[in-house]
């Protein structure tokens, strides 16, 4: 399997706008000159900035899906989604879906381009909590609802968790005192998800993200806006998903050495309950989101154990250094334990 590298593409990404020639873009013609350069790699996707004279726009190649699609159903669900939120301004607007495969072996859409920079952990907890309070206020019509729904949250993560550790605990490349340490913490978790009759007791559904870390946040702050740009796994589900996933310290370290203090989650999470119009959402908010807590950390300790083994075996096809160094990191024994040690033990 070779590697999908952002620069490697980058040929490839030129050749499609030549070819395909896409429409519904503004101020935009493929038959006139225009630049590409690389803007952003995930571990499924790649971004190129695509430029004509003074506009500017987001070119998106996925190649693979972390929620079990297929190729291009992945592509399609993102686009679909941000034709969802786009009348709330919380993401960018989309420009085109390309799932056809005619020019690349991989779905691919358009969308604008969100100047700015990463949320600032120290700076934006609130400007990020009331973006989160807006998008999980949409209302949105049944017939118009193509999100994959959250059920039975504690168990869904945990089956999924298991699922990603499986790869790491069968493999021979497995550290034995971590695979043993994992052991013990997916039969607390087990015994733990039964927490999740408090969801089911009193269900709230909205638009979540699920994949909040600071690098999918854009701050403009001369225009004075903010974006959530990175919208690939959404689901219908309780808003206590992202808020949990925002806080915990397996996201905020995901890119930053920052772990958020007490009195930081006191101030993101008192900032939501303000935006929030729902006096019962207010007042439940912060149980439902520490019930999430220890469940969002397994998912990004699963995650990382497996694709850790992935990447070992060249089974990604994009490959990132840096996030290969944090997937050392998550799976280090004594950082897995400084995570759960504490939910262990009380």
């Amino acid at each position: 399997m070779f590697d999908l590298s952002i620069q490697t593409f980058l040929p490839q990404a030129v050749q499609y706008l030549q070819e395909a020639q896409p429409t519904g873009i503004p101020n935009w013609r493929a038959d006139r000159p225009f630049e590409v350069t690389p803007l952003a790699q995930g571990e499924y996707n790649l971004n190129f900035l695509v430029g004509q004279g003074n506009f500017h726009w987001v070119l998106r190649v996925n190649s693979r899906s972390e929620i079990g699609l297929s190729n291009p159903d992945q592509i399609t669900y993102e686009y679909q989604t941000l034709a969802l939120l786009a009348p709330s301004g919380v993401a960018p607007q989309p420009y085109f879906l390309d799932a056809s495969l005619t020019h690349l072996p991989y779905g691919v859409l358009g969308m604008a381009y969100c100047p700015g920079e990463f949320l600032d952990y120290r700076r934006d907890l609130s400007a990020a909590a009331q973006l989160m309070a807006r998008y999980h206020q949409l209302q949105i019509p049944p017939e118009k609802n193509h999100l994959i729904r959250e059920v039975h949250p504690l168990t869904q993560t945990l089956t999924h968790c298991q699922e990603m550790l499986s790869v790491y605990l069968e493999s021979d490349l497995a550290d034995p005192d971590l695979s043993a340490y994992l052991r013990e913490v997916l039969d607390w978790a087990e015994t733990a998800r039964q927490r999740e009759t408090y969801f089911l007791r009193d269900p709230w559904q909205c638009v979540i993200n699920t994949d909040v870390n600071n690098t999918n946040w854009i701050l403009n702050r001369t225009a004075g806006t903010i974006h959530l740009v990175d919208w690939d796994k959404p689901m219908w589900g309780d808003p206590s998903h992202d808020l949990s996933h925002f806080r915990v310290p397996t996201t905020t370290l995901w890119k930053t050495d920052q772990r958020l203090t007490a009195e930081d989650q006191a101030r993101m999470m008192a900032a939501y309950q303000a935006a929030i119009a729902d006096p019962h959402l207010r007042d439940t908010i912060e149980e439902r989101t520490r019930l999430r807590d220890p469940f969002n950390c397994l998912r990004a300790v699963a995650w990382s154990a497996m694709a850790w083994v992935q990447y070992q075996r060249g089974e990604h096809l994009v490959k990132n250094p840096d996030t290969f160094r944090k997937f050392q990191l998550y799976t280090d024994l004594s950082f897995v334990r400084s995570i759960f040690d504490p939910y262990l033990q009380s």
